[in-house]
């Protein structure tokens, strides 16, 4: 049926690296069968017909240019701005809404937006809007602290997404106290000039506290705290159902030493090393990953659930399992000593860490060690004291084939950022007191090294078949990314091609590490990155310097993961070619909500924990520190600090008395009158001048009005000597 290809084709029309194609020639890019093709055309002349794509030169089809209007989804940015997300794309994309021309709308608000030009830039013309009408309201619950004044009893938001108190009534004596955190409910939206009122349908507890702190964080963003009966009900089915003596026909691997590497409070262990060295130097990598499939069947209450979270969620102190723990921490964890299924690439490589032959099989080990990373640091350092003897030259091996795939996957062009993580502290009452820069073990290297090459491997062998599968692509930077970050660095002192490619970006990463710029110089690449994301279009993975990559090595905790192994229990039993092909446009669908899913959590991840570093900050008021300019608004600038890695804001007039010129395209701010800069990059003394928790933003001064930014210094230009 043409339906199954119609959203798959206006996602890869909507992407930013798409060049017009002719019909065939999008359906060989898309991975269509060519026995599949009548369906495809017939999918292309619907899209025609409603207007939603068009043919520009030579038979090329493109998307529609921006309409007058855009009818669409409207999500907020916690900067103030905002994007209309339109119902049918367009070739300009998404629907740049400032921060005044909102019209009230909240995220998920479904409304009608009025477009207008702004000008050109690099050629092309860029559009801004303004919401004219809400057509459908998305959020009516919003998580926040109640709190009373003047006999009035109201909620006040967390976040940007609601920045209006909500108006409660009927709170009563045995109902919730001022400071608590609540779930309101909005039962009458506001007319021009009056408040939203509610009602409240959840207590949380005091604020302040983590524990309820991360279920408003929870709530907020949506995430499930909680699985059903049917799903339980799999996963006791499955776990009865489990013998790990009656291996069937996999491979028994349990005389082979293997070994787990995690961190120390881990308790998923879902992948596991062996390597077996053969002839003329080569060696046989084995990555076991716990077979989740044979647990969770496809269809099934349980793999619905899954489906439907897409991602576990790693609070600081709480997780939300993709699966019931009994499945997650249990039979489907590779625990030390017991018995495993698992699906396992094995890879052989030759003396120069090139891959030689790959293949896939369902397999059952014995892991012989579970290892945190620094105990495997302290083994390749020499430290062997509680370990046998194969363990220890397992992880040396290990180590040493990591250093060779290192190698040549760096002169393949693969990036490595060098960008600063913390992990928060807490004392006895589970508050955040100080923060530590994480574990920087080589061993964390191995291992993702080693996972790399494991996803990679799966991806190729699926492709080689002929299959269609959810991929993790990374495109490349779009052009405009690139002149952008070409004049950042040339205002660093620096200079780079604005058409980048991974080469120059190894080369100024190589020439600033170490340097006092080298922190700006990473975040401003990252920036200009596209974010990864699932999906069937055969695109590789830009940073990875991969041409066909996809996630295999965590089915616990990622969805992706688990179709991927489905498709490789099908190829191991010989059954691949039997399976019917794919439906595109399911599969591409599929694709965005585990994106959405993983980038939900990756949000509420980021948010409980700046709440709580917040928390602690709140005490320190008055206090300063030295920090690094990290962005340029024309509102202020956005200062990190080191210790905690949060972001904190200097409003324009607290920069001092001046005319401020803003080029965010170079990052930087200079002051007419005084010629004072601030720049991206610039380490920059401030004071701590107050906290707000429910809007999570943490307010900024100079620490002296008059201080100038401490400025990395530039590299001078050498003279070239006369003959």
């Amino acid at each position: 049926m043409p339906e199954r290809n119609v959203g798959a084709i206006l996602k890869y029309l909507s992407s930013r690296e798409y060049q017009p194609l002719k019909p065939r020639q999008l359906a060989r890019q898309m991975g269509v069968a060519e026995a599949d093709y009548g369906t495809f055309r017939d999918a292309v002349k619907r899209l025609r017909d409603a207007g939603r794509v068009v043919l520009g030169v030579r038979n090329a089809l493109m998307l529609p240019q921006m309409g007058s209007s855009v009818v669409g989804v409207y999500r907020a940015n916690p900067r103030g701005f905002g994007f209309v997300v339109p119902e049918t794309p367009n070739r300009h994309g998404d629907l740049f809404i400032p921060p005044e021309a909102n019209g009230g709308a909240l995220t998920g608000d479904h409304v009608v937006a009025r477009v207008m030009k702004r000008g050109k830039r690099g050629g092309e013309m860029v559009y801004r809007g303004e919401v004219v009408k809400i057509t459908k309201r998305g959020e009516s619950r919003f998580v926040g602290t109640l709190e009373h004044s003047e006999g009035t009893w109201f909620v006040m938001p967390d976040g940007t997404a609601m920045s209006t108190p909500i108006v409660v009534r009927d709170v009563g004596a045995a109902g919730p106290k001022p400071d608590e955190k609540v779930v309101v409910e909005i039962v009458k939206y506001p007319q021009p000039g009056e408040l939203p009122a509610g009602v409240i349908v959840e207590r949380l507890g005091p604020g302040g506290v983590t524990e309820v702190e991360t279920v408003a964080v929870i709530r907020a963003h949506g995430l499930e705290d909680t699985f059903s009966e049917a799903a339980l009900a799999d996963a006791r089915s499955a776990v009865d159902a489990f013998d790990p003596d009656d291996a069937g026909g996999r491979e028994d691997l349990t005389a082979q030493t293997v070994v787990t590497i995690d961190p120390p409070d881990a308790r998923d262990f879902d992948d596991a090393i062996g390597l077996t060295r053969g002839s003329g130097g080569t060696v046989t990598l084995g990555v076991h990953i716990a077979d989740v499939s044979h647990f969770v069947g496809e269809g099934t209450a349980l793999d619905t659930e899954a489906r439907r979270r897409g991602t576990s969620v790693y609070f600081a102190r709480r997780v939300l399992p993709m699966l019931p723990e009994i499945l997650s921490n249990g039979v489907c964890s590779l625990q030390e000593a017991v018995r495993r299924f698992c699906k396992s690439v094995f890879i052989q490589y030759d003396a120069a860490g090139r891959v030689l032959a790959t293949r896939a099989a369902e397999t059952v080990i014995r892991s012989a060690k579970r290892l945190t990373y620094r105990q495997a640091q302290a083994i390749c350092d020499g430290e062997t004291t509680g370990c046998s003897k194969k363990v220890a030259a397992l992880v040396r091996d290990m180590a040493d084939l990591a250093r060779r795939i290192g190698a040549r996957r760096d002169q393949a062009g693969m990036l490595h950022l060098d960008l600063p993580a913390v992990k928060l502290l807490f004392d006895d009452n589970n508050r955040v007191v100080d923060a530590v820069a994480e574990d920087q073990s080589y061993t964390h290297t191995v291992i993702e090294m080693l996972m790399v090459e494991a996803n990679e491997a799966v991806a190729r062998l699926l492709e080689g078949k002929g299959r269609a599968f959810l991929r993790r692509i990374h495109p490349a930077p779009d052009p405009a990314a690139g002149k952008d970050l070409s004049a950042f660095i040339r205002a660093c002192g620096r200079k780079i091609p604005s058409d980048l490619t991974r080469k120059d970006i190894q080369q100024l990463l190589e020439a600033v590490r170490g340097r006092p710029e080298a922190y700006a110089v990473n975040l401003a690449i990252l920036r200009t990155f596209q974010a990864a994301e699932y999906s069937p279009r055969q695109i590789g993975h830009f940073a990875l310097a991969s041409g066909c990559y996809c996630h295999f090595t965590s089915p616990i905790r990622r969805y992706p993961d688990l179709t991927v192994h489905r498709l490789i229990a099908e190829h191991c039993r010989g059954r691949l070619d039997d399976r019917p092909p794919e439906d595109l446009s399911a599969l591409t669908q599929l694709g965005a909500d585990c994106t959405a899913a993983a980038r939900r959590a990756e949000a509420a991840e980021y948010e409980l924990r700046d709440v709580l570093v917040l928390e602690l900050l709140a005490g320190k008021v008055g206090e300063s520190f030295e920090g690094v300019i990290t962005g340029v608004t024309s509102f202020g600038l956005f200062v990190q600090s080191p210790r905690y890695l949060i972001d904190g804001l200097i409003r324009m007039p607290d920069l001092g008395d001046d005319w401020w010129e803003v080029d965010t395209r170079r990052g930087q701010v200079r002051g007419e009158n005084t010629g004072r800069r601030f720049r991206i990059g610039d380490r920059l003394v401030v004071r701590i001048a107050g906290v707000d928790k429910a809007r999570r933003q943490l307010n900024l001064v100079p620490d002296q009005a008059a201080a100038a930014p401490k400025r990395p210094p530039r590299k001078r230009k050498k003279r070239k000597k006369k003959d």
